[in-house]
């Protein structure tokens, strides 16, 4: 961690910034912030978007390099230009996309002699053995999932989820004696292929990658509920191309997974239904979200995104039968992302005819993450109004991770990671 302080200690410049970078299917949003080390805040400066062309992205992946980036130099010249700083190179990067994996894996460990108290050599150990575990899961899954014997994967983004020592939970498990000990582990990984793109992009753009960080992690971490046992939420980011969803329970992430329906399908719909250019479907549909258009056309709008609704509501219940135990879902449903403001996305979440299969408490509540929610960051640019602009936020709140005092746990963990990344 010495690095990342070392990195932030200089004065003035574009060196004491750092961007968020959120390459999305629809738009590039970008983020200048400095830090407040003393009162561990990112301070928003400076903000850029910039649409991106029809064909840079498929489902929340790149594919066309040059196109994107062409886009992002737009929007960090713009975020640039608000904040007043040039050339600036430390930057954290979003990453989203159907194979896109994150999990928490657990693991029990019976201790031989449980009068000893836990050294650092035994926790190597155990918490080895959860990423090991781990990686040949995803593994596994990925292959099954793509049709492919082996397919390369790297861990892009771990956390430690919970530590229980005999049944009790604790924050730290050096010193303590017992012995049943039981670690969970999130983990996410994302396909070489995709990461490969996001590093050339990043080399163009002469950046210096902190970190590629899986969004909806980034999001969920964002809520700062990390260890909060009485927190519980569906996290629910609803970008142009994909769907990401995270699972909060108990004050833990366990899991995220993301599917190829966002916001674009709906204005191909509507471009489809009324004979509309893309371009005109979109700020139809934009105005449609807004409450813009009369009575008569926004019930006829209702009837044309009806089917795809429905149809977006079985991927969710898909998404969440992935995490595949069968303790209850938490009834709390947080919204954010472009394409969560359609009107019929709400309504259908809201009435819970999708939940009938699912081990769901109560019905759902629905509500939207706002900017203002996301702990640890200021939007000294006043700008920053729109559920839409989580993801970046989220990234940013990260990069405090990154610079933050290490804990033990998290420099084991770390660790583990350069191991099995290498």
């Amino acid at each position: 961690m010495q690095l990342f302080k070392n990195i932030f200690s200089r004065k003035s410049s574009g060196s004491d910034y750092v961007i968020s970078l959120d390459i999305g299917t629809e738009f590039v949003k970008v983020l200048v912030f400095r830090l407040d080390e003393e009162n561990q805040k990112g301070i928003v400066v400076g903000f850029g978007k910039r649409r991106q062309k029809l064909r840079n992205m498929i489902s929340g992946a790149v594919s066309d390099i040059n196109g994107v980036i062409e886009t992002c130099r737009g929007a960090i010249e713009d975020a640039e230009t608000m904040a007043g700083v040039k050339d600036v190179s430390k930057a954290i990067m979003g990453i989203a996309g159907e194979l896109v994996k994150g999990t928490t894996t657990t693991v029990h460990y019976e201790r031989a002699k449980p009068e000893i108290r836990i050294d650092m050599p035994e926790l190597k150990n155990i918490i080895s053995k959860v990423q090991w575990k781990a990686f040949d899961r995803i593994r596994k899954q990925l292959a099954w999932e793509t049709g492919h014997n082996e397919i390369d994967v790297e861990l892009i983004n771990a956390a430690i989820v919970s530590v229980k020592i005999d049944g009790y939970r604790i924050s730290d498990p050096m010193g303590f004696q017992g012995r049943d000990v039981s670690i969970s582990v999130f983990n996410a990984y994302a396909p070489m292929m995709h990461l490969g793109a996001l590093h050339k992009i990043a080399d163009e753009l002469n950046l210096e990658l902190l970190s590629i960080a899986a969004e909806p992690y980034a999001v969920a971490q964002s809520m700062g509920t990390y260890n909060n046992p009485d927190f519980g939420a569906i996290i629910i980011d609803i970008g142009g191309g994909t769907t990401d969803v995270a699972l909060v329970r108990n004050g833990g992430l366990e899991g995220t997974v993301m599917y190829a329906l966002g916001g674009r399908a709906f204005t191909k719909r509507l471009a489809f239904s009324l004979d509309l250019e893309f371009d005109e479907a979109e700020k139809l549909k934009m105005k449609y979200s807004f409450g813009m258009l009369s009575s008569e056309m926004t019930e006829k709008f209702d009837k044309i995104f009806e089917s795809d609704c429905e149809v977006w509501a079985s991927g969710l219940e898909i998404a969440l039968d992935s995490f595949s135990n069968y303790d209850l879902l938490p009834p709390k449903i947080l919204l954010c992302g472009g394409g969560s403001g359609l009107p019929g996305i709400q309504r259908i979440l809201a009435k819970g005819d999708w939940i009938e299969n699912m081990p769901i408490s109560s019905q759902p509540k629905v509500s939207f993450i706002q900017p203002r929610d996301v702990v640890n960051i200021i939007d000294q640019t006043k700008q920053l109004r729109s559920p839409q602009l989580v993801a970046p936020m989220g990234l940013a709140n990260l990069v405090l991770e990154l610079t933050g005092e290490e804990k033990i746990l998290s420099n084991v963990l770390g660790k583990a990671v350069k191991i099995i990344q290498n």
